[in-house]
């Protein structure tokens, strides 16, 4: 089986195209267009700031099941999944300020990616919840469900930015793309 011809299928399924047309619209008013955007955007930045954003919330998800399996300290675990659960409305939101510049195909990849995370995360409140209980077979089960969903979620993510581009060199001249003028690029091409 081919990973890469299986993560390009979904950016071929056009009944994605309204319910990405509705979240772009959603994401668009609730975030705008003004500072915030820009921000949440990494305008600031020169790249998104997304792909930054997310190594806290999945390193504290990794790091959460290696505390409980291997070392067996369910309270560092169960810190770890809080960690990873505070740093999400954030990781989120940058997501989302992108989505609306993305194009068809991507908006497509990007609404499967979004909901694959949606499912980890909520995997990891119910763990976090388990975890307060000390149920902590429960909450890890509910980690490894996670882990899983945020893993398809990061694959699609990763066919995003480097597959298909998106947010690649969105503030740029050609220059940062080819280390040629504008002019010598078109010539080139």
């Amino acid at each position: 089986m081919n990973l890469h011809h299986v993560l390009g299928s979904v950016e071929r399924l056009r009944i994605l195209d309204s319910p990405a047309a509705t979240a772009s619209g959603v994401a668009r008013r609730l975030i705008g267009s003004g500072r915030l955007a820009q921000a949440l955007r990494g305008s600031w930045l020169g790249h998104p700031v997304h792909p930054l954003l997310i190594t806290v919330p999945i390193g504290s998800w990794i790091a959460s099941a290696v505390f409980d399996v291997v070392f067996t300290d369910v309270a560092a675990a169960r810190r770890l999944v809080a960690v990873g659960l505070v740093a999400t409305p954030p990781t989120v939101l940058a997501g989302w300020a992108d989505f609306p510049l993305l194009n068809r195909r991507q908006q497509r990849v990007g609404l499967v990616h979004a909901v694959s995370n949606f499912v980890g995360v909520v995997m990891f409140t119910l763990s976090y919840r388990a975890y307060r209980r000390e149920r902590n077979e429960a909450a890890r089960r509910y980690t490894m469900l996670g882990l899983a969903a945020i893993s398809v979620g990061g694959a699609l993510g990763g066919h995003l930015s480097y597959a298909q581009g998106a947010g690649m060199f969105r503030w740029q001249p050609v220059r940062a793309v080819t280390h040629r003028s504008p002019i010598e690029h078109q010539r080139a091409a």
